[in-house]
């Protein structure tokens, strides 16, 4: 009788009626207003994955308003259930109890949403692309609040309609993709409807098709903003204004616009030490550049998430002579959706002779198994008389629901001073749903040795060829007396060429995600190479041969308890010439200290000692160094209250590293060891901010930073082999110092 019911059930709450009256968002589930909502109550255990129903019973409400989305959350957790009330930055969560919602407001499975609302009224929002990649640049504006008694506490949300781009649906409803769940942080456990986690290679894809009646918001919002910056250490004060618009019309069509954007760093980088041949990949957060930006992401070019076809930080990013960064003059993007086709048009230029000018049009095409796209991107670059063209074309298949497929060709065309370079590339990856828990993953990726998208996008490297196939499994009936909920065992295989035939190497993997019973987690991971080749780190100078490569790792996080909380990590890995019996260590211990839900004080230490530090000297020339690097990151967190935010970070590096050995690589590949002299060097780096910010209103901030920081390459010919003296000279440091002053605000018009 139950199979039937539960049918039945299902089908009378397929559709959800429109409300005429409004929901006042306030955390008090008022049974009137929610009146007509689709009503959800079977949540099911998905942290561990047992799919069992929840031992602490959750429901939600769901209601298509003229306003938004709303939905309401009911989460038991009687006094005997720790409940976790710590306040948090936003987008900066953890292991606290929350409710996510996953909206995918088109229903196709292309780009999707998750707002996380905690029991602090601490908030996070992020994009979700290629099913399950999160990214959290993205501040959207909407409501929230939440509210408790002794046995449950309760979230209400509102997502306004002109939160993200939407199609027009036929009719006067739409189908949206929808998946809401409850954490306990104090256990880890997470209870979903439907009984899906966010992990599984094919997350929005199985999120719950909901059909709701169709509505449509107009917004128009201009966010002026103004800026005063005093250079301490240049003597000199500048003054700066701009705005960025916002305008939708309808739910098919956005526009974004900004004139003269400021670029200051109110948010600040980490600090990374990087002498390799592949740059660093760092997250964008200004405004402008997160705004329906999840569109224009292609992930291409590995499993990483960081490569992509745009890499907006490239706007704004060094300028081409080399005078500092690109003063960006004016930007536009624009999404929409029309015939059944969505659109996209991303324009920037920036100022003065050295500026280039950025573009990239886009088209998508979904049905219900499969989606198309197209994206054409082009940079021009008048200071290296340089044009770059980039085209893709990716594939979406979703045969049934344990198959999904996804492909994507690109092709370059580069034109400098006269000289042009074609090339191609193109990756298939292949997710499939097994019995048992188990699921395995294809993933094959090949880039050609003229493909060339650094000009706009990311692209660790081209030049390669790489095959990977990896088989997991999920263990969740574990023993009651087992301090673990769950594991998640990962084996993969790997092969690594280049375009040319050069066997760079072969590899395994073998790694465990567990998550704890205390609310915390943990993960391993043996992984090692064959010998093979490096083509890259004599940056163009030939190739030389490898040994074997090792790699261990161990990491374990508990949440808080108390005033405490900590994290640590170790590392092994042996990735130079003296193979795995010259492997480096790398230890990272990260305690906080929580005073109470709103003070906190945090700390990062990371020591690494590495014996076989191969880097680059210089045409074929290769050293192994003895390294020792000491890196502190420590600060403060206080939210003053639900406007007011105090800030302090502070952090600094050391390296000091020693030469150990030259050597020259032959026409045969093999280094040979060489007497030369390569003088050892020393790095100290150093990154100090205070802010404090202060929310005027909905996206509208006031910040006053100062910073401070330096850095210093030098080389150490006496041979003064002392991280820690690197280190404490790194506070002396002040290349710069800076107090800057911003204030915008959001008018809705």
């Amino acid at each position: 009788m139950r199979a039937p019911l539960a049918l039945a059930v299902a089908a009378a709450l397929a559709a959800i009626a429109p409300h005429a009256g409004a929901v006042e968002i306030d955390g008090r589930i008022d049974p009137a207003e929610w009146q007509g909502a689709r009503h959800i109550t079977d949540f099911r255990m998905v942290q561990p994955l047992s799919r069992e129903r929840a031992r602490h019973p959750t429901e939600a409400w769901v209601l298509a308003t003229p306003e938004g989305l709303a939905i309401a959350v009911r989460a038991e957790q009687p006094p005997e259930v720790p409940r976790t009330r710590q306040r948090a930055q936003r987008d900066q969560g953890g292991p606290m109890d929350r409710v996510n919602v996953y909206v995918d407001f088109d229903g196709d499975g292309r780009t999707g949403y998750n707002f996380t609302l905690l029991l602090s009224d601490s908030i996070i929002d992020t994009t979700i692309t290629n099913e399950n990649q999160f990214n959290d640049d993205w501040d959207g504006d909407w409501r929230h609040a939440v509210s408790e008694d002794a046995q449950a506490w309760y979230a209400e949300i509102l997502l306004p309609w002109h939160i993200a781009p939407m199609r027009k649906a036929d009719g006067g409803t739409r189908t949206i993709g929808l998946s809401l769940d409850r954490v306990i942080g104090a256990t880890g456990e997470r209870m979903a409807w439907p009984a899906v986690t966010f992990v599984e290679p094919r997350f929005l894809s199985a999120l719950e098709r909901v059909e709701i009646p169709q509505y449509s918001q107009s917004l128009l919002a201009v966010t002026p903003y103004v800026v005063g910056l005093y250079d301490k250490v240049g003597g000199e004060t500048d003054f700066d204004a701009g705005a960025d618009v916002f305008w939708k019309p309808s739910g098919q069509f956005q526009l974004s616009a900004t004139l003269n954007p400021d670029f200051g760093q109110v948010e600040s980088d980490e600090l990374v030490v990087n002498f390799g041949a592949i740059e660093t990949f760092f997250n964008d957060k200004r405004p402008f550049f997160t705004e329906n930006q999840s569109y224009f992401d292609v992930p291409f070019g590995g499993l990483n998430g960081a490569n992509r076809l745009i890499y907006t930080r490239r706007v704004g990013g060094a300028a081409d002579d080399g005078s500092g960064a690109g003063d960006v003059r004016a930007a536009v993007k624009l999404n929409g959706s029309a015939a059944g086709f969505g659109y996209g048009v991303f324009a920037a230029t920036e100022d003065d002779d050295a500026g280039r000018d950025f573009y990239a049009l886009r088209a998508t095409r979904d049905s219900e198994r499969h989606g198309l796209g197209a994206m054409l991107t082009r940079v021009e670059r008048p200071h290296f008389d340089r044009t770059a063209d980039v085209f893709s074309l990716e594939h979406r298949w979703r045969p049934d629901a344990r198959w999904n497929v996804r492909s994507v060709l690109v092709g370059s065309r580069v034109e400098q001073v006269g000289a042009r370079v074609d090339d191609s590339g193109a990756q298939v990856r292949i997710d499939h749903e097994l019995d048992n828990g188990w699921r395995e993953q294809l993933f094959a990726l090949h880039l050609g040795d003229g493909l060339q998208l650094n000009d706009f996008g990311f692209l660790e490297r081209n030049d390669f060829n790489y095959v990977r196939y990896e088989r997991a499994r999920r263990l969740t009936d574990l023993p009651d007396d087992s301090p673990y909920n769950s594991h998640d065992w990962r084996f993969a295989v790997s092969h690594r060429s280049t375009d040319g035939g050069v066997h760079i190497a072969d590899a395994f993997a073998i790694g465990r995600q567990s998550e704890r019973r205390d609310g915390g987690n943990q993960y391993i991971e043996l992984a090692g190479w064959t010998d093979g080749h490096d083509d890259l780190i004599l940056r163009g100078n030939g190739v030389v041969r490898m040994p074997a490569k090792l790699f261990l790792f161990a990491e374990r996080f508990r949440p808080r308890r108390g005033h405490w909380a900590w994290y640590g990590s170790a590392r092994y890995f042996a990735e130079g010439l003296g193979g795995p019996d010259d492997g480096a260590i790398e230890l990272v211990l990260e305690p906080t200290y929580h005073v109470d839900d709103r003070l906190s004080f945090f700390s990062s230490v990371r020591y690494t000692r590495n014996p076989d530090w191969l880097l680059w000297r210089g045409g074929n020339r290769l050293a192994t160094f003895d390294a020792e690097t000491l890196h502190v990151d420590a600060g403060m967190t206080w939210l003053v209250d639900d406007r007011q935010e105090l800030r302090v970070r502070l952090e600094a590096i050391g390296l000091d590293a020693r030469t150990e050995q030259v050597w020259r690589v032959g026409a045969d590949r093999r280094a040979r060891a060489v007497d030369e002299a390569v003088p050892d060097f020393a790095l100290r780096t150093l990154g100090f901010q205070v802010r404090y910010r202060y929310e005027l209103a909905p996206l509208s901030y006031l910040y006053v930073a100062y910073v401070r920081g330096g850095s210093m390459l030098e080389e150490a010919p006496d041979n003064r082999y002392d991280v820690y003296r690197h280190f404490g000279e790194a506070f002396d440091l002040r290349d710069s110092e800076q107090l800057l002053v911003k204030l915008s605000y959001r008018f809705e018009l």
